[in-house]
């Protein structure tokens, strides 16, 4: 008995020293967690509560019947999308589009950064951040407004300059094959300072001493960023190129359809304004759940496939 009662003294006096400590990192890690809130809320209104919806696309829903007592007719929607005349046609914009933002823009993002990098002058390298970064904070509106001003037919700064020059005006809008160049330079402009961001602090995190060393072996400004920034940026170019995959079938909606008319519309139409004209325009609910539920698990089959494929080659990957 003796023997026991001084096991349970033992435990209690280490419960109490364990709650103290559970009490103490939520006292430290409060302001923490109430950051985190509002991003953690956010996510769970716009992200986890709509994934309620998904299974509309398996009913044939009807606002009048509301969501239990519309009939369910399984996989017809999906059926019906493989067979849409323009399926193809979707997936091809859809996926060349995103090769030219993965193959160009993405690679882009990345040597704005080492480049940034290379600046020595304090002072012109805050202002060549500042400039890249504020085209990030512009809406598309404003974008594509501003490219139609200096692009359109009559009294454009471009065909001003081309008119001076003794060439004729081009209609950009109207041709269908100038839509890929405008949407590819406006999501560079927009988005390569601004994603350059991860990799400038990534490279913050290289130990100097690797540069000091090559410095002392004679390797050039060049050969230091081939040799020691670049392979200190292989994990987080990994991680940032998985994360991309899973939007791989997402080109986004706004940009798209503002640039769209439809002189170009056998290039610009994708799944985005696809779904728009089927779910909003022709109130085809169903069918429009059934289309981003395909885009979905497209994307989480390429995260699932390209993390598995990273750590097959020695990388850490997502998860």
């Amino acid at each position: 008995m003796n023997q026991s009662a001084r096991l349970a003294e033992s435990v209690g006096s280490e419960r109490i020293p364990l709650a103290n400590k559970r009490k103490d990192y939520l006292k430290r890690a409060f302001p923490f967690y109430l950051m985190i809130f509002p991003g953690l809320l956010v996510f769970l209104v716009f992200k986890y509560v709509p994934m309620f919806g998904v299974f509309i696309a398996f009913k044939n829903y009807s606002p009048f019947r509301g969501v239990w007592k519309s009939e369910w007719i399984g996989l017809e929607n999906f059926v019906r999308l493989f067979s849409e005349h323009d399926f193809l046609l979707l997936l091809k914009n859809t996926l060349f589009l995103n090769m030219l933002d993965t193959f160009i823009a993405f690679p882009f993002t990345i040597m704005v950064a080492l480049f940034l990098n290379e600046v020595s002058s304090k002072h012109f390298k805050n202002s060549i951040q500042t400039i890249l970064y504020a085209p990030h904070f512009l809406s598309w509106v404003v974008i594509v407004g501003i490219t139609m001003l200096f692009l359109r037919t009559q009294d454009g700064g471009v065909n001003e300059i081309l008119n001076a020059l003794g060439f004729e005006s081009i209609n950009f809008f109207s041709n269908a094959g100038s839509f890929r160049s405008i949407w590819l330079f406006h999501n560079i402009w927009q988005g390569a300072g601004w994603g350059a961001i991860i990799y400038l602090a990534a490279i913050a995190s290289i130990d100097p001493a690797l540069y000091e060393a090559a410095k002392v072996d004679g390797a050039s400004r060049l050969r230091q960023m081939w040799h020691i920034t670049l392979p200190s940026l292989k994990t987080v170019i990994v991680i940032m190129f998985i994360l991309r995959l899973g939007n791989f079938i997402d080109v986004g909606f706004e940009h798209i359809f503002l640039l769209q008319n439809p002189l170009n519309l056998q290039v610009s139409d994708v799944f985005e304004t696809f779904v728009y004209r089927i779910g909003l325009v022709q109130g085809d609910f169903s069918y429009s759940t059934a289309v981003g539920l395909f885009k979905s698990v497209v994307g989480l089959v390429m995260i699932v496939a390209a993390n598995k494929i990273a750590k097959r080659f020695g990388e850490e990957g997502v998860y």
